[in-house]
């Protein structure tokens, strides 16, 4: 029987085969212009309808209307064709955001009733682009959430990744939209900054590998760039050297050079441009060596179109344009800014802004040339042929009701929450349900009578930024309580508050979630120490009652996100926990009952004293609508942890930046203090063990057919040691010996997740590369050294055994292209 989500597709296919029927037979073939011939080639009629468009027509495809700001609206919120008479005439490029205040079926009404208007009362019938926000999930309300960003990083699993990212896309089209912004392939190496949680963490290898994963869920593999009805255009941000930001604040400018933006940075999303196709790229709101990226020609012309052959649509961040003149000053107004955004190659001002709107002075003044608006806004039109929105621009409302809630998704959530969760410490414990001395993970439910939950974070999910309320969702506490059966008495209590409640009507909790009032409210209010303290009390009283405690603390929406304004602020001095949680951790400590700490958050945490106090650690990140269920899966052994950490977790502020690829002149020392991660990257542990065998490599190879695009191949076996199945991530790390210019101590060249019996062995073969023995030299020029390569496997950075490869050859090569 095939999958809901099948049934979805399939709808969809017949809905946008029957709507195109429809089109078709209501005008004759011989008088259809070229544009609306859908057995014409793409680009046949990109050329016919540009051709037939008045400059000011074509300035509008490069503009866009953000719904909640009611543009479109009239009374009850409803669509206004006066409104939209008077504020797009001339048609509109794209529309923001058509989900906000709407259920899927409202959605898909307000889509059908936007794209009648501009089918049926604009001159040349043109459809808009639907923009929606996934980072993890759509962000519209009873859509499913999945994990967040950082923890689907901590899953290492492409597989996982394209699958969730596919369930994304379907939900999306469902409702009528069409290009979502995401994903984010940002390298993230500052944990100060808010939006790490949005990211895949710290290694371009990594992000790369699930950036690529991503939009292929999104896009499809098809040929030719067509889309499915099923599918989306993705979009890549933020182009470039956001996630490290100088001082770790949002928008501060990238404070280094080419080798690094070229070595780090850039690569996640040349991979994503050339292996995904990737069909929209946003550039980032910081700037690079004193120029912003929304007026970065070098970027955006020269290296994303010109060395990469991107063919896809640069749209703004939102308000970007407008950053030029206000937080740049390198604009002395809206027009100054719209001319260099245009002439670096931004094809769309998002969201409703006026920017653009100059544009068509600027091209009759002879400030801007008419070409570049021509082929910004070809480009535009070009996603709008390939997702057939002049053949089906309209959504079928019953099936987009359909698509909320479907099972397969909602199993997928639960199966990817599971996946992510990382297990970080599980030592022998001499008292409580732990049978002789063994680890206290995974709890015996027949030797448990009372487990305590505590915890600000264990009676809520907690999804993270970009999230709205699912249709449903499953708290640590509810996790517990129905794993734990009826023999078990579960006591709970707060423990302490983070930040105090936030009430927004305009985004109300659904789904026993609040995450999204916590995110978009401006004010952060702290809770007060001295209720805190009376709440650690009542904590400490109900573990003394119980033969476990399960302690749930992190960070939540407000404590760290993105922070877009000077009003809205989340970036960070401190990486520790927030106000009285350490606290908490004490008092639960001091009664003696065997202890597990939960961490639910987005951003790496110091947690120095739990790291070095409790027996069992478990981090969920923001694991998503079925968070609760897999933490307690993992908790009582139903599952067997497998994540690994994305990110270095560092000891202090002091310790930044902590990343694990550092280069061989730092990390000397510090005096009274040790230099390496609390956690390394890659780290992970299992309720088994495995052993990761030494890189099996041949001893030498040609650099000179390396860089010519020969790969070579490494064995690496690995067997499960312990008493039960599990899964291991195999990690391939390289190091060049000696080279022109200095590199990294180690670099991610290969990962695979195996999941293997006791006993079982398996071999994984990487093939490397040319790009993994490449470097950029002293010239800039991109090639393969000869000489002597370490190659590591292991379980994680900080274990690995080595064996030596050699490049021979007399001269470096450069890698083929």
């Amino acid at each position: 029987m095939p999958t809901p989500t099948r049934r979805m597709r399939a709808a969809l296919a017949l809905v946008a085969t029957a709507t195109a029927h429809a089109t078709a037979r209501a005008q004759p073939a011989a008088d259809r212009p070229v544009y609306r011939d859908s057995a014409r080639p793409v680009e046949a009629r990109v050329r016919d309808l540009l051709g037939r468009m008045t400059l000011d027509e074509k300035v509008a495809q490069l503009r866009c209307v953000w719904n909640e700001k009611r543009r479109l609206l009239g009374p009850g919120g409803r669509f206004a064709p006066e409104s939209a008479a008077a504020r797009i005439p001339l048609g509109v490029g794209r529309v923001e955001r058509p989900s906000e205040g709407r259920d899927a079926a409202g959605e898909a009404r307000f889509v059908n009733d936007v794209q009648r208007f501009l089918v049926e009362r604009t001159r040349l019938g043109v459809p808009a682009l639907m923009h929606e926000e996934a980072l993890h999930g759509l962000m519209a309300r009873d859509a499913t959430s999945f994990p967040q960003a950082i923890a689907l990083a901590s899953a290492w699993d492409p597989a996982l990744q394209e699958r969730v990212f596919a369930a994304i896309a379907a939900e999306a089209r469902a409702r009528g939209a069409h290009q979502v912004l995401a994903p984010v392939v940002d390298v993230a190496r500052d944990p100060r900054w808010g939006r790490i949680e949005e990211t895949y963490g710290e290694d371009p290898y990594l992000v790369a590998r699930l950036g690529v994963a991503a939009v292929r869920g999104l896009q499809g593999r098809g040929a030719g760039g067509a889309l499915g009805p099923d599918r989306v255009l993705a979009t890549l941000k933020h182009l470039t050297g956001h996630g490290q930001p100088e001082s770790g604040e949002n928008t501060a400018p990238a404070p280094y050079g080419d080798r690094v933006l070229r070595e780090v940075f850039l690569p996640p999303f040349e991979a994503a441009v050339e292996a995904a196709g990737a069909a929209s790229v946003m550039p980032s709101y910081n700037e690079f060596d004193g120029v912003p990226m929304h007026a970065n020609a070098r970027v955006l012309q020269g290296i994303l179109r010109g060395e990469w052959g991107f063919r896809g649509t640069v749209v703004s961040d939102w308000g970007a344009l407008n950053d030029l003149v206000s937080l740049h000053h390198v604009a002395a107004d809206s027009a100054e800014a719209a001319r260099e955004a245009i002439l670096a190659g931004v094809d769309a001002d998002l969201p409703d802004r006026s920017t653009y709107g100059a544009l068509a002075d600027l091209v009759r003044a002879g400030r801007v040339p008419a070409a570049l608006v021509d082929s910004a806004v070809a480009r535009t039109l070009r996603h709008k042929f390939l997702l057939g929105l002049f053949e089906h621009p309209y959504v079928d409302t019953a099936l987009a009701a359909r698509s909320v809630g479907d099972p397969a998704h909602r199993a997928l959530a639960e199966e990817a929450a599971r996946k992510v969760i990382v297990l970080l410490k599980n030592v022998p414990v001499t008292r409580g349900p732990a049978r002789g001395g063994a680890p206290l993970l995974p709890l015996d439910r027949a030797r448990l009578r009372t487990i305590a939950v505590v915890g600000p974070n264990a009676a809520e999910a907690f999804l993270g930024g970009y999230s709205d309320a699912p249709l449903r969702s499953v708290n640590v506490l509810d996790g517990i309580r129905r794993k734990a059966g009826a023999g078990v008495r579960v006591l709970y209590a707060e423990g302490v508050r983070i930040t105090e409640p936030v009430r927004d009507a305009a985004h109300p909790a659904r789904g026993g979630s609040n995450s999204a009032a916590r995110w978009n409210a401006d004010a952060v209010r702290l809770a007060d120490p001295q209720e805190n303290a009376a709440r650690i009390r009542e904590a400490a009283a109900i573990v003394r009652q119980s033969d476990v405690a399960v302690l749930v603390v992190g960070d939540n929406e407000q404590t760290s996100r993105e922070a877009w304004s000077r009003t809205h602020l989340g970036d960070r001095t401190g990486l520790d926990l927030v106000g009285e949680q350490n606290a908490l951790v004490r008092a639960v400590l001091a009664t003696g009952i065997p202890t597990v700490v939960v961490l639910v958050h987005g951003r790496p945490l110091s947690i120095n004293y739990v790291a070095d106090s409790v027996p069992a650690v478990l981090d969920a990140w923001y694991p998503g609508q079925e968070g609760g269920t897999a933490v307690a899966d993992v908790l009582f052994g139903d599952a067997n942890p497998g994540g690994k950490l994305p990110v270095s977790i560092a000891r202090s502020v002091g310790h930044l930046p902590a990343f694990y690829n550092y280069k061989p002149s730092a990390r000397r020392g510090y005096l009274f203090d040790r230099t390496d991660a609390l956690f390394p990257f890659g780290h992970g542990l299992s309720y088994t063990t495995f052993r990761v065998g030494a890189p099996q490599v041949a001893s030498t190879a040609s650099a000179e057919r390396v860089a010519a695009g020969d790969s070579v191949p490494v064995r690496v076996d690995v067997t499960n040691t312990g008493a039960r199945a599990g899964d291991e991530v195999v990690q391939l790390y390289l190091r060049q010996a000696v080279s022109s210019v200095t590199r990294p101590v180690m670099e991610l060249a290969g990962f695979e997740r195996v999941t293997l019996r006791p006993g079982e062995t398996r071999a994984v073969t990487f093939r490397l590369a040319p790009r993994a023995f490449a470097l950029w030299d002293a010239g800039m020029r991109h090639v393969v050294e000869p000489g002597a390569f370490d190659v590591m496997a292991g379980s994680s950075s900080a274990s690995v055994r080595t064996a030596r490869l050699t490049l021979s050859g007399d001269r470096a090569y450069p890698v083929a292209r």
